[in-house]
């Protein structure tokens, strides 16, 4: 299988070729995509290939060729897609009353366009004018990464968040994830051992004093 970038509209040839030594005879060879079959097919020594200008995002996916033979079958994958967005692996963390800002960055290949979302339940929203202006702020710094920063987050504004980046061919996404805690959190573990010491010295204290009052 092979993956090939394409954000612009332009022309591309994909081939399939047979090594020498190989055991596969005179094949018949198919070129589809997804279940249509492909024609157009030009043959040179033991190589087959189909030409095709990609011209908008309905001729992007998987091209497939396939070489039957009387006994054994081959085939070899070509995935046309637009480029991958980095987002982030791993969730942002913050407080409540906090800033965060979120980034996504599209490598080598400049995006027409960026568009944020924020998922809400079942329901994507797009990052727009229309949401609070001065909670949401989005800046592009460079044609190659768009910035998302979120004034005073609260507890509604944990979940996930979508970058789009739209190309001449698709669009393509990144993943951001935040999660918003209380101040209160950190402190758990430790308001724990506090309240476990402050049963201890009250036991010895009651203890103490009973013990006291037998003497």
């Amino acid at each position: 299988e092979r993956n090939i970038i394409l954000v612009n509209a332009t022309g591309i040839e994909l081939s399939c070729k047979l090594d020498r030594d190989s055991l596969l005879k005179n094949p018949q060879v198919t070129w589809k995509r997804g279940n249509v079959t492909l024609s157009h097919i030009r043959k040179t020594e033991n190589t087959w290939t189909i030409q095709m200008n990609i011209t908008d995002s309905s001729k992007m996916g998987s091209y497939c060729c396939i070489l039957k033979g009387e006994k054994e079958e081959m085939s070899a994958v070509f995935h046309l897609q637009v480029v991958k967005i980095e987002g982030k692996a791993k969730p942002i963390i913050s407080y409540k009353g906090d800033t965060v800002v979120m980034s996504c960055k599209s490598v080598d290949y400049t995006p027409m366009s960026w568009t944020w979302y924020m998922i809400n339940g079942s329901e994507q929203i797009a990052i727009n004018d229309s949401l609070k202006a001065d909670k949401y702020v989005i800046s592009r710094l460079s044609p190659n990464v768009t910035h998302l920063r979120i004034h005073k987050v609260t507890k509604e504004d944990d979940g996930l968040y979508w970058c789009e980046a739209a190309f001449e061919l698709g669009t393509s996404r990144g993943r951001q994830e935040l999660r918003v805690l209380s101040y209160l959190v950190p402190l758990k573990p430790f308001l724990a051992i506090v309240a476990e010491v402050v049963i201890v010295v009250t036991l010895v204290f009651f203890y103490e004093i009973h013990s006291k009052k037998k003497s």
